[in-house]
């Protein structure tokens, strides 16, 4: 069971999943607007957050970049806009998922379950340290070398999950399965989140430091050379 936030401008829509997710013995709030649904987060903040985009004062995406500044309470996009290009602002933006309308309850429900499941066992892997990059999970907060990172929701769980696997080379499927709890899905959102956390942490793909793409089989994070104790000074 969950607090769910449904932000959807059409009544009849607005209705139904209030009533699917009701039934499914979540406790469900519901607002017809962007700002609405900022007064709600910042008041009594949800468990989740289900967000249409065309809303009626302010366009979905844009909201959900005003919500990021305030909180990082798992987001689910519900949208009847598949492009690509669109997809990829929307994860941009901080969105957690995204679900093309129509969509049944069946399948919201799973990718709620996932998003929930994720956010609940979060605090178990406490704290890791890999070189100079260090992630508290328990406050979801990472710095490197001292110096605080601002990550998304899905970049923090994609970083410490490969943290927590230092040197080892997880495969996408792993990675679909583990931190976007799907059996199936798109490489290239991998290859977006990646790119942004490489960003975030000074690198690129063809400068890597710590994280490194093994062609055909997937992702590793390990500590940059200077960081390694084998070269470490000895006594002088």
């Amino acid at each position: 069971m969950a607090t769910v936030l449904v932000v959807e401008d059409d009544p009849n829509l607005r209705a139904a999943l209030i009533r699917e997710l009701g039934a499914r013995s979540h406790t469900v709030r519901s607002t017809s607007t962007a700002m609405g649904m900022l007064r709600d987060v910042a008041q009594n903040p949800p468990d989740l957050v289900i967000l249409d985009l065309g809303l009626p004062d302010l366009d979905g995406a844009e909201a959900l970049k005003m919500l990021r500044g305030v909180s990082d309470v798992p987001v689910i996009i519900a949208t009847a806009r598949d492009g690509e290009a669109e997809i990829v602002r929307l994860l941009h933006a901080g969105a957690d998922d995204y679900l093309v309308k129509p969509f049944t309850a069946e399948v919201l429900s799973a990718r709620m379950a996932a998003l929930l499941r994720r956010a609940g066992r979060a605090g178990s892997m406490m704290r890791l340290a890999v070189g100079g990059l260090h992630i508290d999970v328990d406050r979801r907060e990472a710095s490197l070398d001292g110096r605080p990172l601002e990550l998304t929701r899905r970049e923090f769980d994609l970083l410490a999950y490969l943290a927590a696997r230092p040197g080892r080379v997880v495969s996408r499927r792993e990675l679909l399965a583990e931190v976007w709890h799907q059996a199936y899905g798109d490489d290239q959102t991998i290859d977006v989140h990646l790119s942004w956390l490489r960003r975030k942490l000074g690198e690129t793909a063809a400068s890597p430091r710590y994280l490194h793409t093994v062609r055909g089989v997937g992702v590793r994070l390990a500590a940059p050379p200077e960081h390694r104790p084998e070269n470490a000074a000895g006594p002088s």
